[in-house]
């Protein structure tokens, strides 16, 4: 049996008790969620609500997944490219279109379910059976730079180092337009989107701090190649920053333009640099994801043209 706790932040204030958790909880349907409200495993504040009840800023809730609510998940042989790998860190560089953990109606195919062969099962249990050794996630059409933890005393300590901004991690993007300055620091406030919320955005009221450094690597004529460095690790962050500068991430469909030049499937982002304190022996370990194929055909279409 899996407890998970919340506590309600501003950015959900006045949000549907179900609708809610399914913001929170992504992995699982709505309609399950509301099985479980019914059934008493929800409760705010101690109390069993309805669906339909509206959360308060600092509504504490307490959601219990009784264990036969999820499936065995099952090792499967799939292909890793590993950067990084001893008895307590694996660190791997994920390609494009691969989920990093399963949910609902998906359970095959996901890196969880790669990692689960490679590692013969060896993974933390903090995150519970959908989530093994899973201390953070990039985005499905996001490449790059994963580390998954094979102890809870190596997930526990590569988590503390996220949450203290302490790991380093660099990305590498494409993005419309010639940026006016060569490098550049975006801080500001993300949260849900007010109307969508599948989507982030900058809030002026609520949201959390997100703070992204870049710098230009490369002018592409009417685009740019570019490093983000994160300060922090909000969801969509690097997208939404730079969408917010008026320079959205090339392919990026949900926050930049909806037609996709050069049949992309999804952001030009890829994750190259991870750099993190060993969770045993405190060295620094550092790694970096080359570029994906389709990423170095794109740069080199670029070059060629100019």
């Amino acid at each position: 049996m899996n407890k998970f706790y919340f506590v309600i932040t501003e950015d959900l204030e006045e949000e549907r008790l179900d609708k809610c958790l399914n913001l929170l909880m992504e992995d699982l349907s709505r309609s399950y969620l509301q099985k479980l409200l019914s059934s008493g495993n929800i409760t705010v504040n101690g109390k069993q609500m309805k669906s339909s009840y509206r959360v308060k800023t600092d509504d504490q809730i307490q959601l219990i997944l009784p264990p036969v609510s999820l499936p065995d998940i099952t090792p499967e042989n799939i292909p890793l490219e590993v950067l990084y790998e001893d008895k307590s860190v694996i660190v791997v560089n994920k390609p494009k279109g691969m989920v990093v953990h399963p949910a609902p109606g998906h359970y095959s195919g996901t890196l969880v379910n790669a990692l689960l062969f490679h590692c013969s099962g060896e993974l933390s249990g903090i995150n519970g059976i959908l989530r093994p050794g899973i201390v953070h996630r990039i985005d499905r059409d996001t490449t790059g730079s994963v580390i998954a933890c094979k102890n809870d005393k190596a997930h526990a300590c590569i988590a503390e180092q996220l949450k203290q901004h302490t790991i380093v991690r660099r990305y590498h993007a494409i993005v419309h337009g010639r940026l006016k300055e060569e490098q550049g620091t975006i801080h500001t406030k993300i949260g849900r989107h007010p109307t969508d919320r599948k989507r982030m955005s900058v809030l002026t009221n609520g949201g959390k701090d997100a703070i992204t450094h870049y710098k230009v690597l490369r002018q592409l004529g009417n685009y740019s190649y570019i490093e983000c460095k994160l300060e922090t690790g909000r969801t969509h962050q690097i997208r939404v920053h730079m969408a917010h500068l008026g320079h959205p991430l090339l392919g990026d469909a949900v926050y930049g333009p909806k037609n996709r030049p050069f049949h992309l499937e999804g952001q030009t982002l890829h994750a190259k640099i991870l750099g993190f304190s060993h969770p045993e022996t405190g060295a620094y370990i550092e790694t970096d994801a080359p570029l994906p194929q389709y990423f170095q055909d794109l740069l080199s279409k670029f070059c060629n043209s100019e």
